[in-house]
C-alpha cells in the first residue's frame, strides 16, 4: 500500500500525522510512504530523517492525495485537502464529524473511506486513539487556565494555587473522564480547591477515593452545575458522549452570572462544546470575553505542544495504521473495535452519532463495507 503524510495546515498545527520510527514500520512491512516536505519540522523531524526512515520526500500535498491510497494525519481535513479526496481512498485522522456539517456533506461526497480516532475502541470499551490527546489537554487545560486569570490577560487576577495566608482559586471540572482526570492532578498538583462533577456514581467514588480531601465531588444535576459554575474562579468543560455534539451544561445566564474575570475552558470544543457561549479558537487567537468571563476554546489544544503530542498520537495509532495498509478494510471486519471508527464509506454515513446530530441516515458499517 502507498501511505501518504501531508503537512497540517490548520492554523498553528505542529504535530504530524506519522514520525520518522512509525514510517520505518510500514516501510519494514513493505509499503511505500510518501511524506510531503517539512511536514515533520514541528515535531523536530527533518526530511533526511524520513528519507532514512525509507520514505519518498514530495513538495506538495496534491502529489500525496492523487498518489496515496491511504492518507494519515492528525486534525480533520480542511476544505482544500478535502476537495483533493478521492473515491477508494482511505483516511485516517481525527474527524469530529457531528458539529461539522460541510466537513461532512464533502467527506461523503468525495467516496473516500474516513475511519476517526476519536471513535476507535478497544474491548473495554475505552477510546485508545483518543485516550492520549485527551491527557494533553486535560493537562493543558488547567495551564491556560491559570495563564487566562492572569489580569494581563483579562482575568481576576488570582494565583491559581494561593500563597500562605490567601486563598487558591476555586476550580471545577466538569466531567471525570481522561480529560476531567488529567485536568483534576494538575489542578490539585498546583494547589488549587478543585471540585468535580459527573453523573457516574463509579467514577465520583474512584476520583474521591484516589485524590481523597485534595477533591470535592458533586453529582451534575442542573442546580449544582449552577451552583459551582456561578462561583469558579476557573471551569474545565470535559465532557465527552464518543463521536457526538457535546451537551451545552452551561448556559448563557451562568456565564452572565460568574465573577468579572473568571474564566472557562472548553475542551469538549472539538465536537461543540459544552458551554452555550463556546466558539473555536485558534492558538494564533485562542480567548474572547463574554459577560466579563474569558472564554479559552482552541480546537487543537495538544497542537501547542506537538513534539510530545505526536509521539503519544503515534505510540496509540500505529498499530492500528499497520492493519489497515497490511490488509486494507479487511482489518476493520477483524476488530469491532476498529469498526467503530469508520465514520463514512463510499457516499454512505456510517456513524450513529453523527447522524442523530445532523440529522442524516445511517448505514449499518458492515453492510457498508460489503457492497
Amino acid at each position: 500500500m502507498i501511505v501518504g503524510i501531508p503537512k497540517e495546515i490548520k492554523n498553528e498545527e505542529r504535530r504530524v500525522g506519522m514520525v520518522p520510527s512509525s514510517v520505518r514500520e510500514l516501510v519494514d512491512h513493505g509499503h511505500s510512504v510518501m511524506v510531503e516536505r517539512h511536514a515533520g519540522t514541528g515535531v523536530g523531524a527533518d526530511d533526511e530523517s524520513y528519507i532514512l526512515a525509507g520514505a519518498k520526500i514530495c513538495d506538495t500535498a496534491s502529489e500525496i492525495f492523487a498518489s496515496a491510497d491511504m492518507v494519515v494525519k492528525v486534525k480533520e481535513p480542511q476544505a482544500a485537502e478535502r476537495k483533493m479526496l478521492r473515491e477508494g481512498q482511505i483516511l485516517f485522522t481525527y474527524l469530529h464529524l457531528a458539529p461539522d456539517v460541510a466537513q461532512t456533506s464533502e467527506l461523503l461526497g468525495s467516496g473516500a473511506t474516513a475511519i476517526a480516532y476519536e471513535t476507535v475502541t478497544d474491548a473495554s470499551g475505552r477510546l485508545p486513539l483518543l485516550t492520549p490527546m485527551s491527557q494533553v489537554a486535560g493537562r493543558m487545560s488547567i495551564q491556560a487556565g491559570a495563564h487566562c486569570l492572569e489580569s494581563a490577560v483579562g482575568g481576576s487576577g488570582v494565583l491559581l494555587g494561593g500563597v500562605p495566608g490567601v486563598s487558591s482559586a476555586k476550580v471545577v471540572v466538569i466531567g471525570g473522564g481522561v480529560v476531567g482526570l488529567n485536568a483534576i492532578e494538575m489542578a490539585v498538583g498546583l494547589g488549587a480547591s478543585v471540585t468535580l462533577l459527573d453523573r457516574d456514581l463509579g467514577v465520583l467514588h474512584e476520583l474521591s477515593h484516589r485524590f481523597g480531601p485534595a477533591l470535592e465531588t458533586a453529582y451534575s444535576t442542573r442546580a449544582s452545575v449552577e451552583e459551582l459554575v456561578v462561583d469558579a474562579d476557573l471551569v474545565i468543560g470535559a465532557v465527552l458522549v464518543a463521536g457526538a455534539a457535546a451537551p451545552k451544561l452551561v448556559t448563557r445566564e451562568m456565564i452572565r452570572n460568574m465573577r468579572e474575570g473568571s474564566v472557562v475552558v472548553d475542551v469538549a470544543i472539538d465536537q461543540g462544546g459544552c458551554f452555550e457561549t463556546s466558539r473555536a479558537t485558534t492558538h494564533a487567537d485562542p480567548t474572547y470575553v463574554v459577560d466579563g468571563v474569558v472564554h479559552y476554546c482552541v480546537a487543537n489544544m495538544p497542537g501547542a505542544v506537538p513534539v510530545t503530542s505526536t509521539a503519544a498520537l503515534n505510540n496509540a495509532t500505529l498499530p492500528y495504521a499497520l492493519a489497515l495498509a497490511d490488509n486494507g478494510l479487511a482489518a476493520l471486519s477483524d476488530d469491532p473495535g476498529f469498526l467503530e471508527g469508520l465514520n463514512v464509506h463510499h457516499g454512505m454515513l456510517t456513524y450513529g452519532p453523527v447522524g442523530e446530530a445532523q440529522g442524516l441516515d445511517v448505514i449499518d458499517p458492515t453492510t457498508a463495507l460489503s457492497h
